[in-house]
């Protein structure tokens, strides 16, 4: 960080683009904007969540930080204090919200809070990350921040909570999870989200891209390359047949994170991209033009992402539903041949690469649900 010409105004360390007066709208994945937007119509929405902080943990979570844990000054983590600075002026976040290291060998980062979002980072993290990437990471956060998304994340971490605290209702248990569920779904668009935002304030792909490599695979990167890394999220993208898609949705729903070669080709995709462009020429939606957007309109543009991602998607299930929408004349034909594309269809020869198995039952553990702050 140094000093502005004036002596009054800290500005970021190396020449970065600022983005005075930005909507988070303008790096929001189109189906997180979409919820977000409708929730900010909402009459007293915030009001009414903000109510709930006498039950949600928020006020216990904030006396734990900054009870057992380091709070970002600059007296302690200065240089990280310097980036959560330089991310809040990139991208014009007028309160910077507090930060803390916290004790835990495992590489995680969130934004919680519902009056105010509070960053946490893990030493696991911290030591895991170099400047650029960490930098990516602190922008991350920052955008979840400039986005609201705080409030909507504290909320579902007290419904998980609540999940499992009252498991053994059976109706009660499955109300809850069915709104975890549709949360989660939503979360992992907002990673999407906050992913841009970080790329927004580091302006550095390849330092993103690292960061996300080694949440995947630790501190090798000798040992580790970034096209390769694409390369299996079109090979997790195409790969398989229409159990193989089915196992897929099964292994992300109880996530609250995309994987993270997804996120990594996502990111890739979208810096290639004209919306991307148009930010850092200086031409995004403004903060004071959030009032007047329309509900309908931010809902088409989800509505025609989900439409052109199903149109241009490799995976066998998305196939399966370009010819159902398209009117498959053969479909009960186009079904069995893809199940049991690579095996032998029933009546058929029974070798060794029959149907008697399902073909993924025994895969690895997909570790249960993850906590739905983390990065």
């Amino acid at each position: 960080m140094t000093e502005s010409p004036g002596g009054s105004e800290r500005v970021p360390s190396r020449d970065r683009r600022r983005f005075p007066g930005i909507s988070s709208r303008a790096y929001e994945h189109p189906a997180d904007r979409s919820a977000l937007v409708a929730l900010r119509k909402l009459s007293g929405f915030d009001t009414v969540f903000k109510t709930l902080s006498g039950l949600l943990p928020e006020r216990s979570l904030r006396l734990m930080f900054l009870s057992d844990s380091v709070r970002v000054s600059d007296q302690q983590f200065a240089h990280l204090n310097d980036m959560l600075r330089d991310a809040c002026y990139i991208l014009d976040l007028e309160k910077v919200p507090p930060m803390y290291v916290n004790q835990d060998p495992s590489p995680n980062a969130m934004c919680i809070g519902l009056d105010e979002p509070i960053i946490v980072l893990t030493t696991g993290l911290v030591e895991l990350l170099d400047e650029e990437e960490m930098r990516a990471v602190i922008g991350h956060e920052v955008g979840h921040a400039l986005s609201g998304h705080a409030v909507y994340r504290t909320v579902l971490l007290f419904l998980t909570n609540l999940a499992l605290k009252i498991a053994w209702i059976p109706l009660g248990n499955v109300a809850v999870m069915a709104i975890v569920t549709a949360l989660r779904e939503w979360f992992r668009k907002s990673e999407l989200s906050a992913d841009r935002a970080g790329l927004l304030v580091g302006q550095d792909l390849q330092a993103s891209m690292r960061g996300l490599m080694k949440l995947a695979g630790g501190n090798h990167l000798h040992e580790m390359n970034v096209d390769a890394f694409l390369q299996q999220a079109e090979e997790y993208e195409a790969g398989g047949d229409l159990r193989d898609s089915v196992l897929k949705v099964l292994n992300m729903l109880p996530r609250s994170h995309p994987f993270t070669t997804v996120r990594a080709a996502e990111l890739k995709k979208w810096s290639a991209s004209r919306d991307y462009q148009r930010i850092m020429d200086g031409h995004y939606p403004r903060k004071e033009e959030d009032k007047d957007t329309s509900v309908s309109d931010s809902f088409r543009e989800s509505a025609a992402h989900y439409a052109e991602s199903v149109r241009t998607s490799k995976d066998p299930l998305m196939g399966l539903v370009r010819d159902i929408a398209g009117g498959a004349g053969d479909l009960g034909g186009k079904l069995r041949d893809t199940v049991f594309r690579g095996g032998s269809r029933p009546g058929g020869s029974g070798g060794a690469n029959g149907t008697g198995g399902t073909g993924g039952t025994d895969g690895p553990d997909t570790g249960g649900p993850e906590g739905p702050s983390g990065r």
